[in-house]
């Protein structure tokens, strides 16, 4: 294959994936649902809005299962059968009239196949690019909260225009042409080893790849995923209840605290860009560490500190960005610790920290009984996983094997090997 068919393959595949991931985040313009449906059909709004909680858990639940799916059946068909199945999950929800109804189409159903395409089309851009991992991981995430911004504006034209059981209706069938046309466009990548890179500290050049039971048997896995768990609690718990801290604790009125959301959709889409290809030239846990030390310092001034517009606003953009960086660089930091050939299943493992980070935040503020409680206890918490960040070294068996690839370039360099 020619250089230049082989750019033009990659440019193919970046592009289906950028389409698959805007299709895909489209679910988290869910709260535009929320009052709506209360209006129509007087439901309670802690009923309908559990409806994205169970969407959140699906999504991750749905990531353990992908990589065992793509093996079976292969990446093209598997992403294809998922956006099918989360346009039919948004279309039928045009007809539910009961709850249960709501939670199984909307919520287990899209959800589920949500978190299917959006794991293994991840995966498999970052092994089309294995020397520029975070930067391809920030175009991917980034086209994912893309697709929510744009969204917003789409779906809530149509609820206001065609009402809010039709929306469902012409969003399901947008949706699903998204990512079934994206992946027609994407080809399933095969392994290849990143060349050494010295600029990356903990980058993962030539790294074994671990089995799901081989990871698992590392204690990387556990602090790996303690540190992503209070990532997404500290990011996701702050995207719920934005506006209302904005009322109630910077004392702003309802429409200029409501413009935090759009400035959360903002930084949390440059964090990912800007973070993930920074995270090509740094280390990547250091990066980690500073953005899990920069979330901490704003949890805690939204506690403590008398707040004003400004710092308001600079606290949530801070967090957003931050957040933003954080699930954009952890696909990368998983295939530098544990290989790029089971990316998909290993990171799945890691990605339940998103499950219950979308729900530890609020259970915390119900106990704790508070914003400010609450948000000392992220900052914490943040404080650990920087700490666990900045020290933590990829697997021994990693190491070994970086070690050997990095020895192997040089004496090729030097023309010790032919």
């Amino acid at each position: 294959m020619s250089v230049g068919t082989k750019a033009n393959n990659r440019f193919l595949i970046v592009l289906g994936t950028i389409i698959m991931q805007m299709g895909l985040g489209t679910i988290y313009t869910w709260s535009l649902f929320n009052q709506p449906l209360v209006t129509k059909f007087g439901w309670q709004l802690s009923s309908v809005s559990t409806t994205f909680s169970i969407t959140s858990f699906a999504l991750a639940f749905a990531t353990l299962f992908a990589g065992k799916l793509q093996d079976k059946i292969g990446l093209r068909r598997l992403t294809a059968v998922a956006g099918v199945m989360l346009g039919l999950g948004l279309m039928f929800s045009s007809q539910a009239s009961s709850l249960p109804m709501l939670y199984l189409l909307a919520g287990v159903i899209a959800g589920y196949a949500d978190g299917t395409a959006y794991i293994t089309s991840l995966s498999n851009l970052i092994k089309w690019f294995p020397n520029r991992k975070g930067l391809i991981s920030g175009v991917s995430v980034g086209a994912y909260g893309t697709g929510s911004l744009v969204f917003k504006y789409v779906n809530a034209h149509l609820i206001g225009s065609v009402g809010v059981s039709r929306t469902f209706l012409y969003w399901g069938m947008i949706v699903m042409a998204m990512v079934v046309i994206g992946s027609l466009l994407v080809r399933e990548a095969s392994v290849v080893k990143a060349s050494p890179s010295p600029s990356a500290a903990d980058a993962g050049n030539g790294v074994k790849d671990y089995t799901v039971g081989e990871m698992l048997r590392t204690k990387q896995a556990y602090l790996l995923f303690v540190i992503f768990f209070t990532a997404c609690m500290s990011g996701l718990y702050l995207i719920g209840i934005v506006k209302d801290i904005g009322v109630k604790l910077a004392g702003l009125d309802v429409q200029t605290a409501a413009n935090a959301v759009a400035m959360i959709a903002i930084f949390n889409t440059a964090g990912r860009l800007i973070l993930g290809a920074l995270s090509d030239k740094v280390s990547r846990l250091k990066l980690v560490g500073v953005t899990m030390a920069i979330t901490a310092v704003a949890a805690l001034t939204l506690s403590f500190a008398h707040l004003n517009f400004g710092l308001f606003f600079a606290c949530v953009a801070a967090i957003a960005f931050c957040f933003g960086g954080n699930i954009t660089v952890f696909p990368a930091i998983a295939s530098d610790f544990f290989g790029l050939k089971n990316h998909s299943k290993n990171y799945g493992i890691i990605y339940q920290g998103f499950g219950l980070g979308a729900l530890s935040g609020s259970i915390i503020a119900a106990f704790l009984g508070g914003f400010k409680p609450t948000f000392v206890t992220i900052g914490v918490l943040c404080a650990i996983a920087c700490v666990i960040a900045v020290s933590l070294k990829p697997p021994i068996g990693a190491r070994k094997e970086r070690k050997r690839s990095t020895e192997i370039s040089r004496r090729t360099a030097y023309g010790r090997i032919s």
